[in-house]
């Protein structure tokens, strides 16, 4: 049975791991910012400590942990999809979408006690985000910058 202290540690933890994630999120103004990853990740932890904690009889349970965590999965989707906007023939929020479901994730290996894997997701999720769109706008602006160059020469 998970003690009240151990409990408190992964809904805690579920928050600072959503929080980081969602911070990234914040700085840049996403649709999805610091709270909404926040409560996604400690609303999966909560349902996956609750999934895990329910009694058994024997060998079995009388929950199948499984169905919580695939409904998770699927309602988070959900979520995720309200993030995703369609402008003038462009695709925006998918990113965004897609932190929400790895924090999710994330929140779900918190609950079920993956301290490790859930911190190291959480990082490699931050450093994704911030690289990867640090990297993004030097190679959009170089582009734009040649294209505007060429489309210079053309006149």
């Amino acid at each position: 049975m998970l003690t009240d202290s151990e409990m408190i540690l992964r809904l805690v933890m579920a928050v600072v791991l959503g929080g980081l994630v969602g911070w990234e999120r914040e700085v840049y103004h996403k649709p999805a910012g610091f709270r909404t990853h926040i409560l996604v990740c400690l609303g999966a932890c909560l349902f996956t400590i609750i999934s895990y904690t329910f009694p058994c009889d024997g060998n079995l349970r009388a929950v199948d942990p499984s169905r919580i965590a695939s409904g998770i999965v699927m309602g988070v989707g959900f979520l995720g999809a309200g993030a995703i906007l369609h402008e003038q023939g462009s695709v925006k929020g998918l990113t965004t979408a897609a932190s929400i479901w790895v924090v999710a994730a994330i929140g779900m290996a918190t609950g079920a006690g993956f301290y490790t894997g859930a911190i190291i997701t959480a990082v490699l999720v931050v450093i994704v985000l911030f690289v990867l769109n640090k990297i993004e706008k030097y190679y959009i602006e170089k582009f734009n910058r040649e294209k505007t160059i060429e489309k210079g020469k053309l006149l």
